[in-house]
């Protein structure tokens, strides 16, 4: 089983979308057993939080439950726990590097890093734009399912 840790800064927004994007697709392609998806931030800000209700909202359209989600923070022994972390930004990795003391394994990556055109996802917090962040976690969450399905057939 694959251990994927989703990150972003907060946790109430990005990475709990594409944790629980992530864990849908491999569902609807049967392959959910092979997975362990969660998700955490890189601040304390938002600790004990729900899903801020937009992004929410946009899991429910499609058809996605995350109830119960609460944000929590990534922690150092996250990076022995987990096979792969997944930042949405340059700024989370920035972060996730420091709180797990580097990267000696390579484990820590940009949700985006195996896109056609490589990006990192805007925080719809600020921009408001869930829309074009979901469509973006959707590309990433597809690209890595891709590839790991193939590496643990």
């Amino acid at each position: 089983m694959k251990k994927i840790l989703m990150v972003c800064h907060g946790n109430i927004c990005r990475s709990p979308m594409a944790e629980f994007i992530f864990r849908d697709m491999a569902e609807k392609r049967g392959v959910g057993a092979r997975f362990y998806v969660a998700s955490a931030a890189t601040s304390t800000e938002e600790i004990g939080n729900p899903v801020y209700p937009p992004a929410k909202r946009k899991l429910y359209s499609l058809g996605i439950d995350c109830s119960g989600k609460r944000a929590r923070q990534m922690t150092k022994a996250d990076y022995q726990e987990y096979d792969l972390l997944l930042g949405m930004e340059q700024w989370n990795i920035n972060n996730m590097r420091r709180i797990c003391g580097g990267d000696p394994d390579g484990k820590i990556h940009l949700l985006l890093e195996h896109s056609p055109n490589p990006r990192e996802i805007d925080d719809p917090w600020y921009t408001g734009d869930f829309d074009t962040a979901c469509r973006d976690i959707q590309e990433g969450c597809g690209q890595w399912l891709d590839l790991l399905s193939r590496e643990i057939k």
